[in-house]
């Protein structure tokens, strides 16, 4: 198996759990729960994976999906150490851990201060969270692979009070959407991007010639 993404959410934040809430498809999560998301190869392992997990203890399937390469599940729960050791059950099921997954890297950190009104109602258009507003600081990070780019929304939410525009946890990138002042948005850059960096995982040469 090609374990992709593994993520472990703490404790979901308040705008983070509402705008996952709305991406995923199955059971809705709330602040306070812990998560785990992962995407792995082939495709149809997804299914065993999610078996395991949800036998294991008392978590809650947010998203089961199949894709062309990847297989995607999200389960989430009150109590971390429940949601910790089904996530972990699902990759021992494969002879899996946590350390076998891909180790993510930040793509790209751009920076706009004092945003135009005109470029605030564009990125709106296109964004399921907070919005974003004239004279506002605007922050978007690209992670690959994309669904780390959750532990990065949630972690900068942890940091700063800022708004969680969007993310976006799928595709080639995955790209996380942050403003506010900005002062608090450099705060919650930093933290995210210390996120993904300090995840341990394979290296490229380690993932299976990709």
């Amino acid at each position: 198996m090609d374990l992709r993404t593994f993520v472990l959410i703490d404790s979901m934040q308040p705008q983070y759990a509402a705008l996952t809430g709305i991406l995923l498809q199955g059971d809705t999560p709330v602040e306070g729960m812990a998560e785990v998301f992962m995407e792995l190869a082939p495709a149809s392992d997804v299914y065993e994976a999610l078996d395991a997990a949800l036998k294991t203890s008392d978590v809650r399937p947010g998203l089961l999906r199949v894709e062309r390469e990847y297989g995607t599940l999200e389960i989430h729960g009150f109590y971390q150490e429940g949601v910790i050791v089904a996530g972990r059950q699902s990759l021992a099921k494969f002879g899996l851990t946590e350390a076998d997954r891909w180790k993510p890297e930040v793509v790209s950190v751009k920076t706009v201060t004092g945003v135009d009104a005109w470029q605030a109602q564009l990125v709106n258009q296109a964004s399921r969270g907070g919005l974003l507003l004239r004279g506002q600081t605007l922050c978007v990070i690209e992670v690959a692979p994309a669904g780390y780019v959750m532990l990065a929304a949630n972690e900068a939410e942890k940091a700063a009070e800022i708004t969680l525009v969007h993310y976006q946890p799928s595709g080639k990138f995955g790209r996380l959407y942050i403003a506010g002042t900005e002062s608090a948005v450099r705060v919650a850059r930093d933290a995210a991007v210390t996120a993904i960096n300090s995840l341990p995982g394979l290296k490229a040469a380690g993932r299976g010639g990709a």
